[in-house]
C-alpha cells in the first residue's frame, strides 16, 4: 500500500488538536481546584493563584513548582501563619496527584482513546530516559500513536438504491373464482315426428 501523506498528516493533526483540547479541560479543572482550595483557606488574590496554577498545566514538572510560590509568598507577606501554610503545601500535593493520576489519564482516554496505563506509564518512563523533555513530549507522542493504532473503516459497498434496500413484501393475490366448463346439454327431441316418405 503506497505510503499517503495526506492522510497521515491529517490522522496526526487531529490526534494533536484532540490532545489539546484535552490539555485545555485539564489545566481549567487544575484551576478550579486551586481556586476552591485557596478560597477556602482564605489565601490572598485566590482568583489570580489559580489563574497562573491552571496555565503552568501546560508546563510540565515546573508548572505545580511555580504556582505554589506565589501562595506561599501570599501567606508569607501576610503573616507568620506556619498551618495555612502547611494547608497550602498539603493542597499542592492533593492537586498534583489528582491532575497525574486521575485527570490527565481520563481526559487523554475520553479525547484521544489513549488507555489509563499507557498515559501513567509513558510520562514515567520518558522522563527516565529524556528527562524533562520525556515528561513534556509522552501525552501528545501517545496520542498521535493511538490515533494511528485505531483500525480503519473498511470500504463498504455502495448502498443499495431505496427500492432494492427495502424490499417490497409481496402482496397478496385476490382470490379468484375458477371457471366453470361450458354445460354440455344433450340434443333437444324433434317435436313432430319425421314425414313418412311416399310410395
Amino acid at each position: 500500500m503506497a505510503f499517503d501523506f495526506r492522510t497521515h498528516a491529517q490522522t496526526a493533526g487531529t490526534a494533536l488538536l484532540n490532545w489539546w483540547r484535552a490539555v485545555s479541560l485539564e489545566a481549567l479543572c487544575v484551576a478550579i481546584l486551586w481556586w476552591v482550595g485557596l478560597t477556602l483557606l482564605h489565601v490572598p488574590l485566590a482568583p489570580v493563584w489559580a489563574l497562573i496554577g491552571g496555565l503552568m498545566t501546560f508546563v510540565p514538572n515546573f508548572g505545580g513548582v511555580i504556582t505554589v510560590i506565589f501562595p506561599v509568598m501570599a501567606i508569607t507577606l501576610s503573616g507568620h501563619d506556619y498551618d495555612r501554610l502547611g494547608f497550602v503545601l498539603g493542597l499542592y500535593a492533593a492537586i498534583v496527584i489528582i491532575d497525574q493520576l486521575v485527570l490527565q489519564p481520563w481526559l487523554l482516554k475520553r479525547t484521544s482513546r489513549v488507555p489509563i496505563w499507557a498515559s501513567i506509564l509513558a510520562p514515567i518512563v520518558l522522563g527516565i530516559v529524556i528527562p524533562f523533555w520525556g515528561v513534556l513530549l509522552a501525552p501528545p507522542l501517545l496520542a498521535i500513536i493511538y490515533a494511528f493504532r485505531r483500525p480503519k473503516p473498511r470500504f463498504a459497498p455502495p448502498p443499495l438504491p431505496p427500492q432494492a434496500a427495502w424490499p417490497v413484501p409481496p402482496q397478496p393475490l385476490a382470490p379468484q373464482t375458477p371457471r366453470s366448463s361450458p354445460e354440455i346439454l344433450p340434443p333437444e327431441p324433434p317435436s313432430s315426428p319425421p314425414p313418412k316418405p311416399s310410395n
